[in-house]
């Protein structure tokens, strides 16, 4: 008998902010939640929190060993406070109900949750995607520095970070600066990016011809933005951006925008930046689907508000960009991001968000197009993706957290 399964079985609390549905829950979530499962014994479980808005939008998920365990949601706010007193009475039942031995939750808003039940329960308490998100949100406008939302979470940041036993961040300099935010802290650090499938993420998905003729894209250079707009992201400046690609193409260059934002929202941006509906190919799919569209692009843009904050950040999507072999426009100290792009010359990152900025950012990226083949690209860039995003750099940190 392997010593794993001498220990016997163990039980996880996973706590999220985002819905099933949500592809932070997908593939920013679930991967590891599957690599916390194979480095625990046999029989061992996690019970997975997700939150999720009024209506029928609910995914189950319904995986051995994971246990689903969907509430109802609310902002911050009187109603969000009532939601989160709920959640954590619920929570500290369960995790004396069913002897649940870890505390793990994802980013410090369900933290906020994690660290309350971690305190009334006396398990040990773990911080995934450990970010500054409460000064993020006052960077990016979201919040007031003076406001309950930003003081409150930014306090359960500090609390988070002295109770923690381990904190895993997404970059190095996070380590640093906790220790200037929020004080001295014992717990255990890791360093994980976000890290991609590079396995769905790849060759088969590139230049598909029966996509590019079901969207009317063939011969077409195609420019990428998969995600939301506004709130950490730019949104009139993203448009202004492919106004500058258009300008460079021409009647050749389209737009295939993959969000949840409904046209109506978008086309207001569009006509700002003087650019015609039909150039823009808008979907909302599920991640499944994400793959087989996002090859379709040559380029792909990353516009993180280039906030203090972000530098300590980590975007799923360049992961998943440069698995395709995708050259990124990005926005300048993202993460170690932007500092990568730059390195290895596989995109452009953005000095100014103006005209000239924008110009010299396509300009950068039509070089690359015009120097290599499509085929060629995505060997060169593929490999970056292997390089910093690989899930085997995550699974060497569960299986020491969870292995023990």
């Amino acid at each position: 008998m392997s010593t794993k399964e001498q220990r016997g079985p163990k039980a996880v609390l996973v706590i999220t902010y985002w819905s099933s549905a949500d592809a932070l829950v997908r593939t920013y979530t679930l991967p590891y939640v599957r690599m916390m499962l194979r480095a625990m014994p046999p029989g061992s479980r996690v019970y997975l929190v997700t939150l999720e808005k009024p209506g029928p939008t609910c995914q189950r998920i319904e995986e051995d060993g994971i246990i689903h365990l969907p509430f109802t949601y609310h902002a911050l706010g009187l109603a969000g406070a009532a939601m989160i007193a709920g959640l954590t009475w619920r929570l500290t039942r369960l995790v004396r109900r069913y002897r649940i031995d870890t505390v793990h939750a994802w980013c410090t808003p369900a933290g906020m949750v994690g660290y309350i039940v971690s305190v009334l329960t006396g398990r040990p308490l773990v911080i995934d995607s450990f970010e500054p998100h409460a000064e993020a949100m006052v960077e990016n406008g979201t919040w007031r520095r003076s406001g309950m939302a930003h003081r409150l979470l930014f306090l359960f940041e500090r609390l988070q970070a002295r109770r923690a036993r381990v904190l895993i961040a997404a970059t190095d300099g996070m380590r640093a600066y906790a220790a200037r935010s929020y004080g001295p802290t014992t717990a255990r650090w890791y360093t994980k990016p976000a890290c991609v499938d590079v396995l769905r993420f790849a060759e088969q998905e590139v230049k598909r011809p029966d996509k590019l003729r079901e969207l009317g894209l063939e011969g077409r250079i195609v420019g990428l933005y998969t995600g939301k707009l506004g709130g950490i992201y730019l949104d009139q400046e993203v448009f202004d951006l492919f106004r500058a690609a258009r300008d460079h193409w021409g009647e050749n260059f389209r737009v295939l925008l993959l969000t949840p934002h409904p046209v109506s929202e978008l086309e207001p941006m569009m006509a700002r930046a003087g650019l015609d509906r039909s150039i823009f190919t808008v979907r909302s799919v599920p991640h499944e689907e994400v793959p087989g569209l996002m090859g379709l692009a040559d380029f792909a843009v990353t516009p993180v508000k280039p906030v203090p904050s972000k530098r300590y950040c980590t975007p799923v999507k360049d992961g998943e960009y440069w698995a395709l072999g995708l050259p990124v426009i990005i926005t300048r100290d993202i993460s170690d991001d932007s500092g990568i792009i730059r390195e290895h010359g596989i995109g452009s990152v953005l000095e100014s968000l103006d005209r000239p900025g924008y110009e010299k950012a396509v300009k950068e990226v039509a070089a690359l197009l015009d120097g290599a083949s499509r085929k060629e690209l995505y060997q060169r860039i593929r490999q970056i993706a292997l390089r910093y995003r690989s899930f085997d750099r995550a699974e060497r940190i569960y299986q020491e957290i969870y292995g023990e």
